[in-house]
């Protein structure tokens, strides 16, 4: 494997290993996505002041800093927030790895304007070292695993590729 594993790749492993298998072959289908649109228009417009999209060795991408010791990502809505808190959380890991301890973490959705705090436990470091060595598994496949229809599909950039 070739490529670092990002915070993206951790967002699309939970959200779809298939999914991962096309982000990490560079097949992208996002760019029409009326959802991902709307995503990058929330993201600038949203927390303007804010230095944002503070990127770590080309592997983390933290939407912004607003106090020190707080790393803040910025979501649209809380339907797979599941996938953010594991985003976020490797995040969290990835710094620690680097030495940086005693940060947190938030989850904004300004939409909805709620946040969610995101802490990273022991536990959880012992479930990313599990995801990264299944995402290397993933991704090293020389065809993308078969489609799991899911709740989430009909909304997904990369339906037509799946199902059509």
């Amino acid at each position: 494997m070739d490529k670092p594993i990002n915070g993206t790749m951790i967002y699309y492993y939970i959200v779809c290993k298939r999914k991962l298998w096309y982000f990490f072959h560079s097949i992208c289908m996002e760019q029409e996505n009326e959802n991902v649109k709307i995503g990058k228009i929330l993201d600038e417009e949203s927390y303007r002041r804010e230095e944002k999209h503070i990127t770590i060795d080309n592997v983390i991408s933290i939407d912004y800093i607003k106090q020190k010791g707080i790393l803040h990502e910025v979501k649209k809505s809380r339907k797979i927030e599941d996938a953010g808190v594991w985003q976020v959380k490797y995040y969290l890991y990835y710094l620690k790895g680097k030495g940086v301890t005693d940060i947190k973490a938030k989850i904004d959705y300004p939409l909805l304007r709620q946040t969610l705090d995101v802490e990273l436990s022991m536990e959880d470091e012992t479930e990313i070292k599990r995801i990264l060595g299944e995402i290397k598994h993933i991704v090293s496949d020389k065809i993308p695993n078969v489609p799991q229809k899911g709740k989430i599909c009909k909304s997904c950039a990369y339906y037509d590729l799946c199902y059509i």
